[in-house]
């Protein structure tokens, strides 16, 4: 894929659909399980409209899919499932190299943040609780190496995740935001 017009408008639309911190809540919990609305709606305290509305702006973005179809008191519901290595700002995605982020970008990265201090509310202190922050200047071949390591434990923890409140496990949160950023002058 070239980074041209129909990429622009692809990234827009995954852009405005990631901007929102009920659908990366969904996200999250559709990384662990294939999910239908009325399951998604209970997990999160949502109507079931509310949840049906966020899924399909997830669905047109191209973020989730549809995993399926069942039957349930007369009526037909669908499974929907995220495929984290869809994500934006991976690696392997193309963007331009070195451009400044667009407004929508930094809405994605303003939700985040948004939602780990949802998150941190609910934080449970732990020896096992880890929290790094750094603005550093790096050999660029330090850099690559090391956001690589990171984004493989960021799959390694998706790959890991399970239903919600399944036996046997416990509820984490994780987030990463590894960046390049532009020089400021002196």
């Amino acid at each position: 894929m070239s980074w041209g017009d129909d990429a622009d408008r692809d990234q827009t639309v995954e852009l405005r659909a990631l901007a929102h911190p009920v659908r990366l809540r969904i996200l999250s919990l559709l990384t662990g399980a294939d999910l239908t609305a009325a399951e998604i709606a209970r997990e999160l305290d949502l109507t079931h409209a509310n949840a049906s509305y966020h899924l399909r702006h997830l669905l047109a973005s191209g973020l989730i899919e549809v995993a399926g179809e069942e039957r349930i008191r007369g009526g037909v519901a669908k499974r929907y499932r995220y495929d984290v290595t869809g994500d934006l700002d991976r690696p392997d995605r193309p963007v331009p190299e070195g451009a400044p982020p667009d407004p929508q970008q930094r809405l994605v990265y303003a939700a985040l943040a948004a939602e780990l201090r949802r998150r941190s509310a609910a934080m449970r202190r732990s020896q096992r609780n880890y929290l790094a922050d750094a603005e550093l200047w790096l050999d660029p071949d330090a850099w690559s190496e090391i956001r690589d390591r990171i984004a493989e434990a960021s799959d390694d923890l998706h790959r890991a995740a399970r239903p919600p409140r399944s036996a046997g496990t416990v509820k984490i949160s994780a987030t990463v935001a590894l960046f390049r950023m532009a020089e400021q002058p002196r």
